[in-house]
């Protein structure tokens, strides 16, 4: 096969996981997580149940998928500098600037369902605990690996979690992007001085 075939088949696939997500979580947010069955996601999209579950091992992919391309973004960001710790602190700040989803600063009504979809259906939280994992993973390897790094790792996704979890449940909750602004900004500056603070090899 040549390097072009190659190509066309892996974008193909791609589009393939993108539609039968979106399809999927079109569905979730009509009827509910537990109210739609495998076999009538197959059948919206067109494809056989066996031929959705080559692409998504579990229900609970089919909504991960979305988040799917974070899992290894912190990783990627270390090396961007001065220090690791800086260059997380720099993009996060960047993202509350653009109203990122993944920083929980964002109102639009799709975003808003999303996530109340993912925080809300209990196997959807249990499913992204790997998600979690699979971050601290990378980001540990992406520092050098060994016990040190993977304690920072752990450290660092937890307070990217919890930052973007407070701005989601603020804005949630009714509150307006521009009110919630300032206050997302300060506790990330306050979170990133206190890891760079407990993390002086990174900073």
């Amino acid at each position: 096969m040549s390097t072009g075939e190659a190509g066309l088949r892996e974008r193909k696939k791609q589009r393939m996981y993108q539609v039968v997500s979106d399809i999927a979580i079109r569905l979730f947010l009509e009827k509910g997580f537990d109210a739609v069955s495998v076999a009538e996601i197959a059948a919206a999209a067109e494809i056989s149940k066996p031929t959705l579950f080559r692409y998504f091992p579990a229900k609970e992919d089919l909504v991960l998928h979305r988040i799917a391309d974070h899992e290894d973004e912190a990783a990627r960001i270390v090396g961007e500098g001065p220090t690791p710790l800086e260059a997380l602190r720099r993009h996060f700040l960047e993202g509350l600037e653009r109203c990122d989803p993944v920083t929980g600063l964002n109102d639009h009504p799709e975003v808003l369902a999303f996530h109340k979809l993912l925080y809300g259906t209990p196997s959807l939280v249990a499913r992204a605990y790997g998600f979690v994992e699979r971050s601290e993973a990378a980001l540990a390897e992406a520092l050098g690996g060994g016990l040190e790094a993977r304690l920072a790792a752990g450290q660092i996704i937890a307070v990217r979690r919890i930052l973007a979890q407070e701005n989601w449940r603020r804005i949630a909750a009714g509150e307006r992007v521009a009110d919630v602004r300032a206050d997302a900004v300060a506790a990330a500056e306050r979170a990133f001085g206190q890891l760079a603070a407990g993390l002086p090899h990174l900073a």
